[in-house]
């Protein structure tokens, strides 16, 4: 297990606050969070076993103080303006947080501690765009990237840029580069979760592409590679993909929803907006994150759609 002083950013995100939550059970890690102030999201709660932290990634001098103020062994850099569709009208707010914002933080961690262990970015299975063509065949990291969002394209010059700092001052990064994960409790903006609850509210859903090809991953699969890679020696230097290397077209998806929750209505297919391009195939193979972190998806897609619709089904109700 891990110790000492691990900043995350994002805490209050889809993946950070599992994360956070989890690590702050380890007694042996001091766990910081990096976010972005917004009004009322202040915690007064004593009992918080976790130390928050307000700055806005692009201002560098404000993420320089915190790192050398915090001294952090280890940083795993979750933050990010996220939705691939916001993306495209949003192309300066997304470049920015998303890419400059990585560079900072690498650059004050490289800078301002001189005991740093280890910095993880947060990657996406978007980098590698339309690349693959066959739902036959899998993407492995050293598959051609061909970002086409403003989004993905940030995400690969972040790669680039922990790639560069690596190897020009052995920085210590390790990029994990995660497929679809699903499981929010929060956001229903996403495909699954969008689906989920269109179905549990009423007798049509309205949906995008039936024919988009994807690798989903349970949001604690998900939150447990992160646990993985943390302070492992193997991981330093390497780019992971976390996947399950099993293949739904969004069709089908949809179907084991509808069976799942019981939804007899209708479908609407092709009635929301469409992105100007959009990845057709997204299959990963996870060899390398079984040989390097030990890790491997415990839940199948239809154990995490359970759990997941079990989560929106209590919400519905108020409970």
């Amino acid at each position: 297990m891990v110790e000492g002083k691990i900043l995350i950013t994002g805490g209050t995100g889809f993946i950070g606050q599992e994360l956070v939550s989890r690590l702050a059970e380890n007694r042996k890690v001091e766990v910081h969070e990096l976010i972005r102030y917004v009004t009322g999201r202040y915690s007064f709660d004593k009992n918080r076993k976790v130390i928050t932290h307000y700055a806005t990634l692009t201002d560098f001098p404000a993420i320089k103080s915190i790192v050398r103020d915090v001294q952090p062994d280890y940083v795993v850099h979750l933050a990010a303006v996220s939705p691939v569709s916001f993306s495209y009208d949003h192309y300066v707010e997304v470049s920015e947080a998303n890419y400059i914002g990585t560079i900072n933080l690498a650059e004050a961690c490289y800078r301002e501690v001189s005991h740093f262990k280890q910095m993880i970015l947060a990657g996406t299975s978007e980098e590698y765009g339309m690349t693959l063509k066959d739902r036959n065949k899998k993407l492995t990291e050293s598959s051609q990237l061909h970002p086409n969002s403003p989004y993905a394209i940030a995400k690969v010059a972040s790669d680039m840029y922990l790639t560069y700092m690596n190897e020009a001052y052995n920085f210590p990064s390790t990029i994990l580069r995660p497929f679809n994960t699903f499981g929010r409790r929060t956001n229903a903006h996403f495909f699954i979760e969008r689906t989920i609850t269109q179905m549990l509210k009423g007798d049509k859903v309205y949906l995008g592409d039936r024919s988009a090809i994807r690798d989903w991953i349970y949001v604690d699969d998900h939150v447990a590679a992160y646990e993985k890679a943390l302070g492992n020696k193997k991981a330093i230097g390497e780019t992971i993909q976390i996947c399950s290397g099993k293949s739904y077209t969004t069709e089908e998806t949809a179907k084991i929803i509808a069976k799942l929750t019981g939804f007899k209505g209708e479908i609407v297919w092709n009635s929301t907006p469409k992105r100007p391009l959009d990845a057709r195939i997204l299959i990963g193979d996870n060899t390398k994150a079984k040989k390097l972190l030990g890790w491997e998806p415990r839940y199948t897609l239809e154990e995490g759609l359970k759990k997941t619709i079990s989560h929106w089904k209590k919400q519905a109700q108020g409970r």
